[in-house]
C-alpha cells in the first residue's frame, strides 16, 4: 500500500468532505421542520413531506456509509456500496433538477457523482481497505 499512500490520503480526504456533506445536508431534510427548511430548500413544501424525510435519511445513511465502514476496518466494502448508492441519489437528483428546468444545477450532481465514482473505484482496486 506504500505506493498508493497518496491516492489513499485522496480517497479519506473525499470520503470525509462528502461525507460529512451528505450527512448535513440530509440531516437538513430529516429532521427540520419543513417551513423552516423550504427557506433553503424552496421545493420541500411542493412534495410530500414523507418523500423529504426519506431522501434526508437516504443522505445521511449513505455520508455515514462513505466514513464509518473504512474507519472502523468494518466491513469496509459497505464505502464502496454507500458510494455507488449515493451515486444513484445524484441521477435521481440530476433528473429531479432536469424535470425542475434547474439545469445549472446538475453541473454539481455530475460533480459529486464523479468523486463518489473514484472512491468507489479507489476503495476496491486500488487503495482496498481490509476488515480487521
Amino acid at each position: 500500500m506504500a505506493n498508493n499512500k497518496g491516492l489513499n490520503i485522496a480517497l479519506w480526504l473525499l470520503q470525509i468532505g462528502l461525507g460529512l456533506f451528505f450527512i448535513m445536508v440530509g440531516f437538513t431534510k430529516a429532521s427540520q421542520e419543513i417551513n423552516v427548511m423550504v427557506e433553503s430548500i424552496p421545493w420541500a413544501n411542493e412534495y410530500p413531506e414523507w418523500l423529504v424525510r426519506f431522501i434526508g435519511i437516504s443522505e445521511v445513511l449513505g455520508g455515514l456509509g462513505l466514513i464509518i465502514p473504512t474507519a472502523l476496518r468494518w466491513r469496509p466494502r459497505l464505502t464502496i456500496t454507500a458510494s455507488r448508492a449515493l451515486i444513484l441519489v445524484m441521477i435521481l437528483a440530476a433528473a429531479f433538477h432536469a424535470y425542475r428546468g434547474e439545469f445549472e444545477m446538475i453541473g454539481m450532481n455530475v460533480i459529486i457523482s464523479a468523486a463518489l465514482y473514484f472512491i468507489a473505484w479507489g476503495r476496491s482496486k486500488k487503495a482496498i481497505i481490509s476488515a480487521r
